[in-house]
């Protein structure tokens, strides 16, 4: 028999992988191993850390903790776990998980001290316990239970959601369910370090807090963790032990943010970009390395956990460590970040002078500084010989001789060069003087036979998602108006009697690309064409523009223009400005505060800054490096860059978005129509670097081709026939999988190829029509939403306005709510597919915020799970599938049904439910389960405050229920049998939830 991939699947495939690595694992045979540590450790289900498994390990890794007193420690940790929101609880326990937490300790003479208790040994990986168990359920108010778990010495440190190929979820799912717990049990994610999320094919792993654009994949590995499966070698790369305490205790950072604090953990890259560092410094062999990171990947952040590991660590004994920028602009960008992280050992240098006063004092701690401050500093004065220098944008450090001055006031220091865009002018091995003289990035920094000590290309970056691909357009042979017959007769009249290779000779050094750019019937004629291309492929999505121009004169001419056309609100126009400029420049005059005003409403939608913001901005030597705005998708470029210069242009529109599928270049110089004289690199950066437009066009060929064939033998017309055959074609997997994730890859190519003639002359946009028509009926049939249509992208729901009959798939697929007319509507829907589909989506959406107000709430979803997953894996029909899905609804109406005919409310009888269906033996009949149950919610209503933010999960609350069933169950009834953990903690639920 086949085994069908399942989420249950994933999960022991996820346990074995630990199991090798160094974890003990439970859950391996398919049962809950989180009951295994629950009975050997003796943990309440409301409960988030094994608590006598720490207290017996806090026992052994402290000398001053025993028997007598480590109760009371554990009593004092419990409320460091209460914090008032998610992120301040996990900074606060972030700091006792990696220094510990103090204690006052009683001595023998009756005096006490106060002294550091370790949770976790950070030296002796040995001394610690790891343990790995599925299904671990913690119920506070609510109840979760996610489906791996990482506990270090009893603390739940890692979170792992996962889901399975035979579901209608992916990873993006297993995110959304993640989030979701953080805000129903944020105590579960207090400890936390990182959450991982999963399916057959892919991981994410995402910080504590963060949000969904900021889970990314771990897609390198050392040797003995590497390994074809891409999901296996994550796992063992990044949940390894060693490496799990080491990302815990050295690669954290808490970022002060306006919207609430965030934490920050390091991408693949940076991590090990950051220990190649070390180890070159610890090794102490080499003095020098590049780390060449394309851009986007998060440079800064690599130093800056570089800075705060050689600081922190004893990788050198007492070294100073310098950042060094090469602009003002970067140099404040910096200065910001560094502010607002719990990045402690860090100055600024102000000035030319406090720079020298830093090195001559020679403090262990992070100095920031530009590159020109070092110009004047005397040499021979540093104060400490252990200097580490780290330059960002390394191919400036070799400007103007800025890096001789660098090298003498640090004389002996180690220096790693950072860089995206690597110069490579220069021969590498030159001898002679003037290749010397040339730049040279890896001669400057990498030794002899190295080309790199750590490197992340433009390739890896696109496929992990953390850029897009740029894609060009050729517009430099554009036609412009010209009187040539005019042109030619002036031209020998004022040049007469010169020969014609001095005629040549005279035009080759008097008419230079920056003139050409700046005559005035190219420039209204590349106006036109940027308007025209604006307005139909950028305009519609939101997105935003960039004129990139070869001086100021013709960045003010096009600025003129494109206000003429567009108005003032639409256009900025930014270049420096001097006191002499003629009132063609002057008009657009800014200064440094406007400059960064502009910059920022450039940044902004209209709606996040609520006022109209700039849609294009015309510059020139302005905003090619260092400026992110994922906003902007499209450069138009009238500049001849090359190399270094124009991968960083290039950069400026691929950072990612939400609905962005790419960049874009279009190109009024002519410099991609040959990317081999324009890109100095190797052929794989080439290659990624840019494409040509016509490949996005056969992206979108190539995934409309994959999305209809998914519907091979059905007929492709708007009729109700074909529609419904379509749709219960994609009613179970492996269809009803490949047309979500297709159709979301082919919608995102759609908006951003359209328009162009090609889609009708090739019969794209019918295709399109059509399974835009299939996928209107798919989301009403399997998520019942009644207008799927509004959540669609600009140009497509554009399509679907003027093409599709919404009205007729409206009459043809109906949406429902679970209910006894619901069930009779249903009955008229011919095609058991789309029945069962129908069903089950009612179904779930009525059970999800019922699952925990009553027992058979919980029973009858687990049955839907069930059901659902034996139909979608092909183990049932759709008829067997619609029976079975009906039954369930039958018993659903059932229970409402009988608690208003026993004239109980929702608490009430969910805790009568369970006295008469759980725990039958324990009550002398069903009236004395009644009674029970009566008292129980009159007592929690008369003594249990309610009137206030966040009562379900506050101690208060907790205590007082126990109080209650003590006495109630105690007291009262004589039912002391019931008095256990589960119980407490499965009628506080149903209390909590029944009174929302």
């Amino acid at each position: 028999m086949v085994s069908i991939p399942s989420e249950a699947g994933v999960e022991r495939s996820l346990l074995a992988w630990l199991d090798g690595i160094g974890w003990e694992t439970h859950g391996q045979d398919g049962g809950r191993g989180a009951n295994v540590l629950d009975d050997a450790y003796d943990r309440r289900s409301n409960e988030v850390v094994y608590w006598n498994l720490l207290a017996e390990q806090v026992i052994s890794l402290n000398d001053e903790i025993t028997e007598d007193n480590v109760g009371k420690f554990i009593s004092s940790l419990k409320r460091d776990l209460d914090a008032e929101n998610l992120m301040d609880g996990n900074r606060e326990f972030h700091q006792l998980l990696t220094k510990g937490k103090t204690f006052s300790v009683q001595r023998n003479d009756g005096s006490t001290e106060t002294v550091y208790v370790d949770l976790i040994d950070h030296e002796v990986l040995e001394n610690n316990l790891f343990h790995a168990v599925n299904q671990f359920s913690v119920s506070r108010g609510t109840t979760i239970r996610p489906d791996v778990n990482l506990f270090v010495n009893g603390i739940p440190i890692v979170t792992m959601e996962l889901k399975g190929t035979t579901q209608d979820n992916d990873w993006h799912d297993a995110v959304r369910d993640l989030l979701a717990y953080e805000d129903d049990i944020p105590r579960l994610f207090t400890p936390g370090l990182f959450n991982v999320a999963a399916d057959t094919m892919e991981l994410r792993y995402g910080a504590v807090g963060a949000p969904k654009e900021f889970y990314e994949p771990w897609n390198d590995a050392p040797p003995e963790y590497a390994e074809d499966n891409e999901n296996k070698q994550a796992i063992q790369a990044l949940c390894n032990p060693e490496t799990i305490l080491d990302l815990l205790k050295n690669f954290v950072f808490y970022e002060r943010r306006a919207g609430g604090d965030a934490k920050i953990v390091p991408r693949y890259m940076q991590y090990y970009a950051v220990n190649a560092i070390l180890d070159r410094v610890r090794d102490g062999i080499h003095k020098k390395g590049l780390i060449w990171h394309t851009q986007g990947s998060g440079k800064s952040f690599t130093m800056l956990y570089a800075a705060e590991n050689l600081l922190s660590r004893d990788v050198a004994s007492n070294p100073q460590v310098f950042i060094i920028v090469d602009t003002d602009k970067l140099n404040s960008q910096m200065r910001d970040q560094l502010a607002n992280l719990t990045l402690e050992q860090w100055t600024e240098a102000e000035s030319i002078d406090h720079l020298q006063e830093l090195i001559e004092d020679g403090q262990s701690q992070l100095v920031l500084t530009t590159i020109h401050k070092f110009e004047s500093v005397d040499p021979d004065v540093q104060g400490n010989d252990e200097a580490i220098v780290m330059s960002d944008e390394a191919h400036r450090f070799m400007e103007g001789g800025l890096g001789s001055r660098l090298d003498s006031a640090l004389e002996g220091a180690s220096h790693f060069g950072f860089t995206g865009t690597p110069v490579q002018e220069g021969k590498r091995n030159a001898s002679d003087a003037k290749e010397l003289a040339k730049r040279n990035t890896l001669r400057e920094f990498c030794p002899e036979g190295e080309d790199y000590l750590h490197r992340y290309s433009v390739k890896q970056g696109i496929d992990d998602g953390l850029i897009l691909p740029v894609y060009f357009t050729l517009r430099h042979e554009m036609e412009w108006n010209i009187d040539e017959a005019g042109l030619d007769e002036r031209f020998e009249h004022e040049f007469r009697g010169k020969t014609t290779d001095e005629k040549r000779e005279l035009i080759r050094q008097s008419v230079t690309a920056i003139e050409l750019a700046q005559i005035e019937p190219r420039v209204d004629r590349a106006v036109e064409e940027i308007d025209q291309h604006y307005d139909e492929h950028v305009a519609p999505n939101s997105w935003k523009g960039m004129v990139v121009t070869p001086s100021r004169e013709s960045a003010a001419m096009y600025g003129e223009r494109l206000i003429e056309k567009r108005g003032e609100d639409d256009v900025e126009v930014l270049y420096t400005a001097t006191n002499d400029d003629p009132d063609l420049i002057k008009q657009f005059h800014t200064d440094s505060e406007e400059r960064d005003q502009i910059v920022k409403a450039f940044k902004q939608t209209d709606e996040e800054a609520e006022t109209t913001t700039p849609k294009l901005l015309v510059v020139h030597n302005m905003l090619l490096t260092g400026f992110d705005a994922p906003i902007l998708k499209t450069m138009y470029l009238d500049r001849n860059l090359k190399n270094h210069n124009l991968m960083q242009a290039i950069a400026r529109t691929n950072r990612p978005a939400d609905g962005k599928e790419n960049g874009e270049i279009v190109d009024f110089q002519g410099v991609f129509e040959n990317i081999d004289e324009a890109l100095d690199y190797d052929a794989e950066t080439k290659a990624y670097a840019a494409r040509d437009k016509d490949e996005l066009f056969d992206d979108l060929v190539d995934q409309v081709e994959m999305v209809m064939g998914i519907f091979d033998g059905i007929p492709k017309d708007d009729t109700q026939e074909a529609t419904y055959e379509a749709v219960e074609r994609i009613s179970t997997h492996p269809e009803r999988r490949e047309f979500k994730q297709g159709f979301r890859r082919l919608e995102n190519l759609y908006e951003a190829v359209a328009p162009d003639g090609r889609l009708v002359s090739e019969g794209i946009d019918r295709q399109y029509k059509w399974l835009n028509r299939i996928q209107v009926a798919f989301k009403r049939t399997t998520a019942g939403d009644d207008a799927p249509e509004n959540d669609m992208r600009e140009k497509t729901r554009d399509i679907i306005e003027n093409h599709v009959e919404i009205g007729e798939i409206k009459r043809d697929f109906p949406t429902y709510k679970l209910g006894e007319e619901y069930l009779e509507d249903v009955e008229g829907l011919d095609n058991p597919g789309v029945k069962a589909s129908q069903i089950a989506h009612a179904t779930r959406e009525h059970l999800h915020p019922r699952e925990n107000q009553n027992p058979r709430y919980k029973r009858l979803s687990e049955r839907v799970t069930d059901v659902v997953e034996r139909w979608q894996g092909d183990e049932i029909s759709d008829p067997e599938a619609v029976e079975a899905l009906k039954s369930v609804e039958d018993e659903i109406l059932g229970v409402e049904e009988e608690a208003e005919e026993q004239g109980m409310e929702e608490a009430k009888f969910a805790i009568y439910t369970h006295l008469t269906e759980e725990t039958p033996d324990a009550t002398d009949s069903e009236e004395h389960a009644e009674a029970i149950a009566g008292e129980i919610v009159s007592q929690f209503r008369d003594r249990v405050d309610r009137d206030y933010n966040g009562w379900k999960t506050n101690q208060q609350t907790i205590s007082e229920i126990e109080h209650i069933l003590l006495d109630v169950l105690v007291v009262n009834h004589d039912c002391s049998q019931l008095i256990n953990d589960e119980f407490v903690d499965t009628v506080r639920g149903y209390l909590v939830q029944n009174h929302g």
